[in-house]
């Protein structure tokens, strides 16, 4: 299985790259982009997950991440959001009609309903598929951070609470606080996972914080929400983090932000705070892998 390059470019001294490979975990190809800064490294790693409707390209041409990540020495991945496909076995078309389900809505579980169960296994894709092929093609340090918004904001947040062993820390911007307790959520849950709520739970983030989840295991969590958004009251919901946080005594710092709404104006205008909260916590992480980060990016090949 090899990362095959579709195109590069050069940005703020590094190279940034969309690649694409055939993913063995959702059984299609999978799109993302990694920028790698100069340099030979290794490199800390930040995992960035997109929202509703995006692809690896909202954050790479928007978010205006990388003369931060340049300076920080980080690299950023950022992988599409769910697999892709006009013909993908075991869906009909009219299951991926709407803009919150389906392609583009993968919402970062694996999925354990008919039609959804044979391709949409993207919890399981971050986690081991796309944290192996990084390590293995790019000069990383085995040190991972994750971030995202909206959709992805839901995805980092439970993805370090379910899997806190793999990621230094967690940040997200206008996350999906509570799934379980939102429209979006409760049809994408509904459609993915099932009627069993007790499923559901698993994959809330506020109610993973309330029941210890990053205890001892995150100094801090950092988010960002504009109030100005629109989805503030309806879906996003970031007091039930709070609460959550102050009844597990975690701590969470919630920046409520004047006039910004859901756009990536509002996330390209805090993004360089969020690396900088990543890079201070994966710079203290000891990893004892580095001495074994070199030479193995013999898995990256040019082409379309």
């Amino acid at each position: 299985m090899t990362l095959q390059t579709t195109k590069s470019h050069t940005v703020h001294g590094g190279v940034l790259r969309y690649l694409k490979h055939d993913s063995v975990v959702t059984g299609t190809p999978m799109t993302l982009s990694v920028f790698q800064p100069a340099g030979e490294g290794p490199f800390p790693v930040v995992i960035w997950l997109s929202g509703l409707t995006c692809t690896e390209d909202n954050f790479t041409t928007k978010a205006g991440a990388y003369e931060a990540a340049a300076r920080l020495g980080l690299i950023v991945v950022a992988p599409d959001t769910s697999p892709r496909g006009p013909d993908l076995k075991g869906r009909a078309v009219a299951d991926d009609a709407a803009y919150d389900l389906g392609q583009g809505a993968g919402f970062y579980v694996d999925a354990t309903e008919a039609p959804w169960a044979l391709h949409f296994r993207m919890e399981t894709y971050v986690t081991q598929e796309l944290i192996g092929l990084i390590d293995e093609a790019f000069p990383t340090t085995g040190a991972r951070s994750i971030s995202g918004h909206s959709m992805g904001g839901h995805g980092a947040l439970t993805l370090a609470l379910r899997h806190p062993d793999l990621f230094r820390s967690v940040s997200a911007f206008a996350p999906i606080s509570s799934p379980t307790r939102c429209p979006w959520g409760e049809k994408a849950f509904t459609a993915y996972l099932g009627e069993d709520r007790t499923e559901w739970a698993r994959h809330d983030a506020a109610l993973l914080i309330e029941g210890g989840a990053a205890k001892g295991r995150f100094d801090d969590i950092l988010i960002d929400q504009g109030e100005a958004d629109s989805f503030l009251v309806g879906q996003l919901k970031p007091e039930l983090l709070t609460a959550a946080a102050g009844a597990a005594g975690q701590k969470i710092t919630l920046r409520m932000q004047p006039g910004y709404d859901h756009s990536y104006f509002f996330m390209a205008s805090f993004i360089a705070d969020h690396l900088a909260f990543h890079a201070e916590r994966l710079e203290a992480d000891t990893v004892e892998k580095v001495g074994n980060c070199h030479g193995r990016r013999g898995l990256i090949h040019s082409g379309h």
